[in-house]
This record gives C-alpha cells, sequence and structure tokens, in this order.
C-alpha cells in the first residue's frame, strides 16, 4: 500500500488517537519566496502536466517572472480555471502527452501563439503502486506510456521549434522514488535520466541543454487522496516528515519544486547539461515508508 493508501485510511482512525508531540509540527518549514523579477520576460515556456501539483506550481512560477506560458493537462476545467486566472499570457491547451497528434497540437499552438519556444518543462506523470507480481499489465503500462512515451513524445515535438528559436532548455521531472511497490513508477523514472542523458548529448552543441529534476515527496494530489479531510491531512503529513525524511523533516511543498525548476531553467545553470538534481529534503534512500503512530502502517 503507497503513501496515498496509507493516509486514506488514515481518514478511519478515531478522533481520539493521539500523536506524539514530537510528531505534530515538523521541525523545518518552507523559506518565503523572493519578489518577483521579471527575470523570464520575453521567454516562452511550456509546462506539460501544469493542471495541479508542481506543474500548476510552476506554470504560475514562470507567469509570475513574466514568460508567456503554455501548459497542458487533461482535466478542462483546472485548466481553464488556471489560465484564466494568469491573465492573456498563458495558455491552456487540452492535450494527452500519450497521444503523439495531442503533443503535436500543443506544440504548434506555442508556435502559433508565440512564435517561439524557449523552455520546455516535462513534468505530466502518474503513479500506480503495487508489488511486481500484483501488478496489472494495463498498470504498468498506463505508467510507463505517460511517464516515459509522454517525455519522449514532448521532447520529439520540443526540439524542432527550441531549435529554430535559437536553442533553449528541456527539463524533465524524474524521482528520487525508491520504494517497495514502485517497480512501474521507478522504472518509469529511471528511465527518464536515461533520456536526459542521451538528448543532452544530441543537442547540447545546437544551444539545448537538458537536465532532469528529482523532487522527494511533495505536498500533492499525487499523494494526498480526495476526500480526506484537512485536519486529518496535516496531521498525517507533519507526523510523517520526521519519520521518513531524515534531514528537513517535512515534504515538500509544489512551490519549493517550482523555485528549483525555474532555477535550473535559468541562464544560472548555464553549464549543467545531462543531468538529474535532487531536490529531496535529505540524502537519497529508498525502503519501506515508516507510518506515524496512530496511523495505519504502510504494509
Amino acid at each position: 500500500m503507497g503513501l496515498a493508501a496509507a493516509a486514506t485510511g488514515a481518514a478511519a482512525v478515531t478522533a481520539g488517537t493521539t500523536v506524539p508531540a514530537y510528531l505534530r509540527t515538523p521541525p523545518t518549514a518552507p523559506l518565503p519566496a523572493t519578489a518577483p523579477s521579471g527575470r523570464f520576460g520575453g521567454q516562452v515556456v511550456l509546462v506539460t502536466g501544469g493542471t495541479s501539483g508542481i506543474g500548476e506550481a510552476a506554470v504560475r512560477a514562470f507567469a509570475a517572472e513574466g514568460a508567456s506560458v503554455v501548459f497542458c493537462g487533461r482535466r478542462e476545467h483546472l485548466g481553464r480555471d488556471i489560465a484564466r486566472s494568469l491573465g492573456r499570457d498563458v495558455r491552456y491547451v487540452r492535450a494527452d502527452v500519450r497521444v503523439p497528434s495531442d503533443v503535436a497540437g500543443l506544440v504548434a499552438e506555442v508556435d502559433r501563439a508565440f512564435g517561439r519556444l524557449d523552455i520546455a518543462v516535462n513534468n505530466a506523470g502518474v503513479s500506480r503502486t503495487a508489488p511486481a507480481h500484483e501488478m496489472a499489465l494495463d498498470q504498468f503500462d498506463e505508467v510507463l506510456d505517460t511517464n516515459v512515451r509522454g517525455v519522449f513524445l514532448s521532447i520529439k515535438h520540443e526540439v524542432p521549434l527550441l531549435l529554430r528559436s535559437g536553442g533553449g532548455v528541456i527539463l524533465c521531472t524524474s524521482s528520487e522514488s525508491r520504494r517497495p511497490g514502485g517497480v512501474a513508477y521507478s522504472a518509469s523514472k529511471q528511465a527518464i535520466q536515461g533520456i536526459v542523458d542521451a538528448v543532452a548529448l544530441d543537442y547540447g552543441s545546437r544551444g539545448i541543454r537538458v537536465n532532469a529534476i528529482a523532487p522527494g515527496t511533495t505536498d500533492t494530489a499525487l499523494v494526498r487522496p480526495p476526500g480526506l479531510p484537512d485536519a486529518m491531512w496535516e496531521a498525517f503529513r507533519n507526523a510523517w516528515g520526521p519519520l521518513n525524511v531524515p534531514a528537513l523533516a517535512r515534504m515538500a511543498t509544489p512551490d519549493e519544486i517550482a523555485r528549483a525548476i525555474l532555477a535550473l531553467c535559468s541562464d544560472d545553470f548555464g553549464y549543467m547539461t545531462g543531468s538529474t538534481v535532487l531536490v529531496g529534503g535529505s540524502p537519497l534512500s529508498g525502503g519501506k515508508m515508516t507510518m506515524p503512530p496512530g496511523f495505519p502502517d504502510q504494509g
């Protein structure tokens, strides 16, 4: 059972459950964001998987820094609401990164709307969790189709427009995840790192930098199940962090990961390509997660 499933089970725990005081509040807190400086003004950014979580945070952060942004996702109502809230230089396109014609249409809209592409953030991804012998083949295929095929298709269609624009940056979302039950998810995220290595070699001399970011567990819908009361989720999240993130002792926020994405896409990292950067709150670790006292064990 994964983190989201364990948290779902937590909703059934009685209100009288006592979580030890030292687990109630994480010992670290996210740093406040700096004031926007317009550092991406005049640049055009494409974000896949931009309707929630890390992707949405990246869309909002790039827009706040002056970029024109096109983003995609399958949940049209969310995409349109985000675009509406950010103004005319942010466009939403409904697209499924598993479908070649959708991805081609997405990049064509970038070209039509803005005539260039400077940065592509390939973030769309899904997760399914089960031991290898229990995972259904269609679940495995869904993860690989979205997380690997989707990244390949995105890069395939982004590169010509990046080249025509004089070069740019591709950043793909990998993961630090090394957990039991992660045969599909871990395989897909390791594959992304291989793609990044190869594409960086293919296009480095032509002005395209290609890297990956590997976030640690982040407070998004990917780990928080729908319908879980805010108070229950906050208790679970705050208790989970010190037991599973030895250094910073908490989950990341989407905004923190988005800030790292912007940094890696900036000229400050102009000599970095073919790299995967861990933003995990602790040195890389794996193994079974420890569930907080009073909450269901992961199993």
